[in-house]
Parts: structure tokens; sequence; C-alpha cells
């Protein structure tokens, strides 16, 4: 078994939107300190959170309840939370927990950061791209 990777964290601000970078493992307390920096990170409660998850490669099930609660939050608030580019294995988690269609997936960071801007709820539910 392969030892988890610590996530880092990286931001930055757009208006009405907050740009979230992870790399690493999602999983048990790494969850907790991605909800910390989330909370941290974005200025105002009706912004749209992006998330780019494109260097995640393992995702918990702590670390998707993190994602519902933040989507829960932003949306009691006028905001969405954007997930972009997800890796196989985290796509697979959502799909088997059922959590697919409750949060919005996009295949790009820049499709994401797009739709937010724009409000959009559309998403894209195929598959993630591998490259």
């Amino acid at each position: 078994m392969m030892p988890m990777t610590p996530p880092t964290f990286a931001c930055q601000h757009m208006p009405g939107v907050t740009v979230i970078s992870v790399a690493g493992d999602l999983e048990a307390g790494a969850a907790d300190r991605l909800d910390a920096f989330i909370t941290r990170a974005r200025r105002q409660p009706d912004d749209h959170v992006v998330l780019d998850l494109s260097e995640v490669p393992l995702l918990g099930y702590s670390g998707l309840r993190v994602l519902l609660n933040v989507r829960a939050l932003s949306r009691q608030h006028g905001g969405d939370l954007h997930l972009a580019a997800l890796q196989q294995s985290p796509a697979r988690l959502l799909t088997n927990a059922g959590a697919r269609p409750l949060l919005t997936v996009h295949r790009s960071v820049e499709q994401a950061i797009l739709a937010a801007l724009h409000g959009s709820q559309a998403s894209d539910n195929g598959p993630p791209r591998t490259e």
C-alpha cells in the first residue's frame, strides 16, 4: 500500500469566485485541513468555489463529506461549488457514493471558472478525461 500524500492547497481570487487548487490525497485528517482552508480562503459566503482536483489521486468519504458540506453552505448563500479535472479514482467515488448528481463537475478548471463566473449550473457528468 502506498503512503498517503499530505495535501497542499493554493488559492486564487476572482470577482465572486475563489479558485482552490488541491494536490495530494483527501482522506481522514486531510479532509479537515481542506475544510479549514476553504473556510479561510473564501472571501464572501456567496462566492462560488472552484476546486481544482487535477492533482488529487485519492478522495475518501471524509473528503466527499467536506465537498458536500461546502456545496450546501455555498448554495445557502447564493454561490455554488464547482469541481474541476477529477482523476478516475475520485470520479469513481462520486459515482459509487451516489453524489455525482449533487455536485457540479467540469472537465477542466477553465470550464469550471467560466461556469462559476456566469453562475451556470451546467455540468459535465461524463467520464473524466485521462491525459
